[in-house]
Parts: structure tokens; sequence; C-alpha cells
């Protein structure tokens, strides 16, 4: 699919303003896709989040004309940094890929990239609330949206299957690279001592442990705190932390972070579970007051990777809608 490369104007803190990408989307359909399309910001359809194949609410890819696909990934490609964007056009890919290696045949529409779809809730405007979402097979990014830039990016999964690619034109493909190298470079930094109190079991997780739940929850056990790795682990600990912080634009993945460190860094802990090396069924999370991220890979013979981040306090903008209500009533 091509990426429209527009210029929509900018807010003040000089992120580019989705409103323009959504309205520009919204604006394209006809009737009939409205009504798939198209929800209440109060709908209870937002919170109805997933990343298996399933049948969805919302418009897929299959269902839009070329210019409406266009204006689709102009919306994401607003969303997301480079580093996200190229996540998330690797993980559409994969569909395809998918379908191969399981010997499907090339028409089938269980492993289809034209099978992610898009939802907007509200209406798309500089001022109000309002929200997005794109959501299929290993993919959720949930999306609000207040005076153009985005408050609140979480559930945000992302996944990968195959997790390498076993064969074909695409075989050695990694996707999601950079999160299964890097948290193994972290925990075989660890001393004896320091894996005894990260590592919380020797067999892996067989999924994350969040779900697909509405609201998540802080998880135990904690594993090691930051303040208790040294230099190079702590420098390897923040590395991996920004592969999932920066997969939004900018502006939203600054914010983040900032709340993060306000949380506080040394708050932060990195647990693990499964196997120190690659082949085998493996498992991490990081977390602190206000953050989670869960990675698992354990399917498929340990070739199938599942990656989320929660926001503890703000995923779906939930405390920022309980702001809103507070100072309106």
């Amino acid at each position: 699919m091509a990426v429209l490369a527009t210029a929509g104007s900018l807010t003040a803190a000089g992120q580019t303003d989705l409103s323009i990408q959504a309205s520009a989307f919204a604006g394209s359909l006809n009737t009939r896709q409205k009504e798939k399309a198209l929800f209440a910001f109060e709908n209870e359809e937002r919170y109805n989040w997933n990343f298996v194949p399933m049948s969805r609410k919302g418009i897929p890819f299959q269902d839009m004309d070329s210019r409406q696909k266009e204006l689709a990934i102009a919306l994401l490609r607003a969303t997301l940094s480079d580093q996200g964007f190229r996540k998330a056009s690797g993980i559409l890919a994969l569909e395809a890929i998918l379908r191969e290696v399981e010997g499907r045949p090339v028409d089938d529409s269980y492993r289809d990239p034209q099978q992610y779809y898009v939802s907007v809730f509200g209406t798309p405007s500089s001022q109000n609330l309002w929200s997005w979402r794109l959501e299929g097979h290993h993919i959720s990014v949930n999306v609000v949206s207040e005076k153009g830039g985005i408050v609140a990016g979480t559930p945000s999964f992302f996944g990968a299957n195959p997790a390498i690619v076993p064969q074909g034109k695409e075989r050695g493909k990694q996707v999601l690279k950079d999160e299964t190298e890097l948290g193994f470079a972290l925990v075989n930094s660890l001393t004896e001592d320091q894996l005894k109190v990260a590592r919380f079991s020797e067999t892996a997780l067989r999924e994350i442990v969040t779900g697909n739940q509405r609201k998540a929850k802080s998880l135990q056990p904690a594993g090691i705190l930051f303040k208790d790795l040294d230099g190079a682990q702590k420098e390897s600990f923040l590395k991996l932390l920004n592969v999932f912080v920066l997969n939004y634009e900018f502006g939203f993945s600054s914010r983040l972070l900032a709340r993060i460190k306000e949380a506080g860094i040394d708050n932060l802990s990195f647990a693990w579970a499964g196997s120190l090396n690659p082949g085998s069924g493996h498992y991490y999370r990081i977390q602190g007051p206000m953050l989670l991220i869960e990675y698992d890979n354990t399917q498929t013979n340990a070739n199938h990777v599942h990656t989320v981040v929660r926001d503890l306090n703000n995923d779906f903008a939930e405390d920022i809608l309980r702001e809103h209500y507070e100072k309106n009533h």
C-alpha cells in the first residue's frame, strides 16, 4: 500500500495534527462505509481490543478503494514514529508470508493483510477528544487525540508470526528483532545473583499475562530494579525500553517518557521467565508505577512473538477522561 505524502497542519507542539488525516479518511467514506467505520466516542466498542484473527468491527482494508487505503495509512504514519511504522508495515506483510508458511491457498482470508480494520470514535477535531484504532491479527494501535496531538496511545500491541521467517525469499526476516535481541542481551548481562532476582521461572509463560484485558494491573514478581543494575546494564535496559516507547510519533513518545521518568526510572523493573538462549520459549516484562510492557515468545516452537505496552493509569485515556469529568462536573 502506498503512503500518502501529505503535509498536515502542525500543533503548537510541532507535531502533525492527526485530526487532519482522520477527517480526510472519514470524509472519503461513503454512507455504507461510514456505518462500519465511525462510532461515537463513548461507544463501548472503543474498549473492545484484541490481537488474534477474528471478526472485528470497523472497516477492513479490503473494503476500501486505493485512495481510502492511502488515507488510512497516512493516518497510521502520522501516529507512529519511523521505527513504529516500519514494524507495523512489516507485521502487515507477514500475513502473506504466514499464509505461505502454513500452506494456505493464495486467496485465503484467514491470513490476509487486507483483514486489518480501521475505526474512528468521535468526530476528528483539533480541539475535542476523539480516537482511532487500527487492528487485526498482531496489531492493535489505540490512540486518543486532543488538540491535534496524542494524549493516549495504549493498549499498543505488536506481534510477529513467524518471528523469524524460516523459508522463501524473505527467509531470515525478523520484524521485531530488537525486542528479542536486546532482551537477551540484558538478561545475559546479569550476574548470577542478579539473575536469581530477575528470573522468576525457568519455564516461559505461554502468553502475555494481561491478554486483552480492558484495564491492566501491575504484575508480580517484580524482577530486578533498575537501580540495582550496573552502568552498562542500565544502558541496555534503557535501549530496550526505547524499543517500545519510541514506536509513537515524537511528541507522544517524549511525553510518555517524561511520565515514566516522573514516576521514577529507579522504580522500573525487569523480570524474565524461560530460556536464556534463542530458540526456546522465553518471556520478559518491564514494569513500574504507571507502565507495563510484556514480551512473550513461546508459541510455534518459540518463533511467534507477542508484545504489548500498557499505561496502568491512562489506557484508552482513562486518566484524561477522569480529569475532564471532574473539571466539567
